[in-house]
């Protein structure tokens, strides 16, 4: 199966990048909504991700990688929602801001900037790899 690549919020006073490299795997869950599911039932094993801390500077700081793909969300009370297990990979040389994405020609179709609430977003291989230049 074709790699896919993705862009995961998360707020760092819940779960910063840096506790994540520290638990080096984590369930990716609590995600409720719908479109943001939805993303998460298309996550396979081994697809990328980038994480990207959505509070204070706002700015893409690691790729992490699907290590387990969806399974019901254990902190759901219905049985719709699912989560994901996510595997650090490695911090980004320097974070990205989402001001840098902005200003990237080849970036402007990425979701982050059109679609600023959702949480779990599909990223081209393009745009993937352009951030990670961004970052070094």
């Amino acid at each position: 199966m074709k790699t896919q690549y993705w862009l995961v919020k998360q707020e760092p006073e819940s779960y910063a990048w840096a506790t994540f490299v520290k638990d080096r795997r984590t369930s990716w869950d609590g995600v409720r909504n719908y479109q943001a599911r939805n993303n998460l039932k298309l996550m396979a094993e081994g697809d990328q991700v980038l994480f990207y801390a959505s509070g204070g500077p706002k700015e893409v700081v690691g790729i992490a990688r699907v290590s387990k793909p969806s399974y019901p969300d254990p902190t759901a009370n219905e049985p719709a929602w699912v989560s994901v297990e996510l595997e650090a990979v490695r911090p980004l040389a320097r974070p990205v801001p989402i001001t840098a994405i902005r200003a990237e020609a080849s970036l402007t179709k990425v979701p982050l900037l059109r679609h600023t609430r959702l949480s779990v977003m599909p990223l081209t291989r393009s745009e993937f790899e352009g951030i990670v230049r961004l970052g070094g």
